[in-house]
């Protein structure tokens, strides 16, 4: 009999300090991200960043409130990025901030509004991690045994893109292994295959490591095949 899961919000009931988030550093259109913990605060972060001078951008696309912010899910930031300069999480943590730097190329601004301190994402970092991505996705070319990662988790369960992404790589034998808690261990029984795509939580690329081969995940994979030629004359 499966395991009932039920989700509950931890919210931060406790007052923020606010006073140390410096708006002058911050660029004049301002997107902003937080976590669950802090929504109930967004309001008052709005209003702080308005009475500086700053225009704010809030939004949602899957995810239940607006400004929220899932470690694997973007979705909120990818929706205004055209319309904003930058972006301030504002939580505690580098996890969640940097899932925005690496998929939106954009400054992002870091308030943590429990110890009072601001930073700011390492672009260096940003770009080591974008330069691996992109090596994985050279070496998905080249391979020809492919191993398709698959979640059976509520939200990250891509098995139809997973079959779709089979049929389209006709020249290659690919293999479907679904799974509900990855386990890095099991990974090494299959040596045959050159290279895996994870169609799950994006953010497993951050144990690109724990693997023997390389990892692509198949947002870089949908976002390569919609890149276009454009044809140049020549004499």
């Amino acid at each position: 009999m499966p395991m009932k899961i039920m989700m509950v919000e931890g919210r931060y009931t406790g007052p923020i300090d606010l006073s140390r988030l410096d708006t002058k550093l911050l660029p004049k259109k301002i997107g902003l991200a937080t976590t669950v913990q802090f929504l109930n605060h967004v309001d008052e972060i709005k209003q702080f960043l308005k009475d500086s001078g700053k225009e704010v951008y809030v939004d949602r696309m899957r995810q239940k409130y607006e400004g929220q912010l899932l470690g694997c899910d973007q979705g909120g930031a990818e929706k205004i990025k055209d319309n904003v300069d930058a972006f301030l999480y504002v939580g505690t943590g580098v996890f969640h901030p940097l899932g925005i730097a690496i998929n939106i190329d954009k400054e992002v601004f870091c308030y943590d509004p429990i110890h009072s301190t601001m930073s700011k994402v390492d672009q260096d970092q940003v770009k080591r991690y974008n330069l691996k991505r992109k090596g994985a996705y050279l070496k998905f070319l080249e391979a020809d045994e492919i191993g398709i990662l698959v979640s059976l988790k509520p939200g990250q369960n891509n098995f139809r893109k997973a079959v779709e992404l089979k049929q389209q790589l006709k020249g290659k034998n690919c293999y479907i292994f679904a799974f509900d808690t990855l386990d890095f261990s099991q990974i090494e029984n299959f040596p045959f295959i050159q290279c895996w795509v994870n169609t799950a939580c994006n953010r497993i690329l951050d144990d690109y490591s724990k693997f023997p081969r390389p990892l692509v995940d198949l947002s870089d994979i949908e976002k390569m095949q919609k890149v276009e030629m454009i044809p140049i004359k020549t004499k």
